[in-house]
Order: structure tokens, then C-alpha cells, then sequence
């Protein structure tokens, strides 16, 4: 049994934690039963890190309606503190959120995505590096993931290499030296939750929708029916804890 830290970085609607749970639940739903056992900071309410990470096999954070376009002191005591776990030996996995503090500690900007909101179930294609990287370990070069983020990392920062990209999303993945991962969409959501997330921003959607000229009504619709299995998520999630740690 392995043993994680995961820092919250934010909590999901109201709506969302009433039907599937928060953030913390999807990680434990993939990974506890017989693979890992949970601690959680909740880091963006001022929880406290610990002075270092030792008893920890990894350290993991979450997604979070947060954005590192408008940093707070909470997110750079948490950036340092997963920075200098991995130096100390202890592999981390940002995810989404997570992912773009990791780039942005490391030189990194992050921006709104000019091609707007990435949401509902996405593929990805692995690099090169991705290939050949052990968190994407048995999967396909491409594949299909789950996604919800309107902010991305602008550019690969110095001394990182990206694993996995899109056309709306080029930095899909990164790898920031031997145990620091980051990845822009969601392995731990599996497809109840990615439809609760999708309801719960309909009106958001609807209005973006409309602001880029598609026809009312249409978008919503078209992603929940697009909604698809994501097993190489977990695939994802588990290889990090059993191939890094």
C-alpha cells in the first residue's frame, strides 16, 4: 500500500460533489482500493505543509477553478513545496491546475487559451518522449482522455519536455526531470463526473458558445453526447504510483 499526498487546490460545484463527489474522490475512486492510501491537504483553504514530504511514497495535486493567471501566496507555498519533494525523491503528479503551477514555478507562463474552454471527453497524442516515458506505459499513441480547463501553458519551459499534445491544447503533458510530471487533462475523471462537470457550466458553455457563433443550444448537447470511456486515465494514475514510486 502505498502512501499519497494529495493537495486540494479547490472544490467542485455544489452541484457536482452532490452527484459524484469532489476533487479528492475521483483520485481515491481510481487509485485506493488495495493501491493507495489518501491524506489530503485541502491547500487552497491555508492547510498547513508539512515541513517536508518524508513517509510519502508520491504527492499528487488537483484541479482547482483557481488560475495560476492570478496567483495567491497558497499556490506558491504549494508549487515550492512539490518542487522540493521531488528534489528530495518523492515523485509528484500535478493535474491540470497542479500542472500549470508546475510549468509556471518553472518559468512557464500561463494564459487563457485563446482557442477557448477544452471540455468533455478529449484525445491526446504522445511525443516522441511520451512514448518512451513510463507514465503513458501500455498506452496507444493516441487515446482518449476526459478535459476541462480554459487556461493552458503557453510555451515548454526551459529544461522540460512536453509528452502529450493536441490541437487545442499543445502542452497536453510535461516531464520537469526524472519524478515531477504534469498533465493538462484529468486521468482521474471517469465519465459521470465528466457529464456532472459539463451540466453544472451548461449556462457557461451556452453563453461562450454563442460568443464564438455557433448555433444556441447546440454545444451542450453535442459534448454530453460525446462522452466516452477513458480507461487509460486510471491506466495514467497507476503507473505513476507504480513506476515512479
Amino acid at each position: 500500500m502505498r502512501n499519497v499526498l494529495l493537495l486540494k487546490a479547490g472544490d467542485a460545484a455544489h452541484s457536482v460533489k452532490l452527484s459524484v463527489g469532489d476533487y479528492e474522490h475521483w483520485f481515491v475512486e481510481s487509485l485506493g482500493p488495495g493501491g493507495c492510501q489518501f491524506d489530503i491537504l485541502h491547500v487552497h483553504r491555508g492547510a498547513r505543509l508539512p515541513d517536508r514530504a518524508a513517509g510519502y511514497d508520491a504527492v499528487m495535486m488537483t484541479g482547482s477553478p483557481a488560475s495560476v493567471t492570478q496567483l495567491e501566496p497558497w499556490m506558491e507555498r504549494a508549487a515550492d513545496f512539490m518542487v522540493g519533494a521531488a528534489a528530495r525523491g518523492i515523485p509528484v503528479l500535478g493535474v491540470c491546475f497542479g500542472h500549470q503551477l508546475l510549468a509556471h514555478v518553472h518559468g512557464a507562463r500561463v494564459v487563457r487559451n485563446t482557442r477557448g474552454r477544452e471540455i468533455g471527453t478529449v484525445e491526446v497524442a504522445l511525443s516522441e518522449a511520451g512514448r518512451a516515458d513510463p507514465l503513458f506505459h501500455g498506452l496507444p499513441e493516441r487515446f482518449t482522455v476526459q478535459a476541462t480547463h480554459e487556461d493552458i501553458v503557453e510555451q515548454t519551459p526551459a529544461h522540460a519536455t512536453v509528452l502529450a499534445g493536441n490541437a487545442s491544447t499543445a502542452v497536453q503533458a510535461l516531464a520537469f526531470g526524472p519524478l515531477l510530471r504534469g498533465v493538462q487533462f484529468h486521468p482521474e475523471l471517469h465519465p459521470a463526473a465528466m457529464r456532472a462537470l459539463i451540466l453544472a457550466r451548461a449556462e457557461k458553455l451556452e453563453v461562450e458558445a454563442i460568443a464564438r457563433g455557433h448555433t444556441p443550444g447546440e454545444r451542450v448537447q453535442r459534448l454530453l453526447a460525446g462522452i466516452a470511456p477513458s480507461p487509460g486515465g486510471q491506466r495514467i494514475l497507476r503507473n505513476f504510483v507504480e513506476r515512479f514510486t
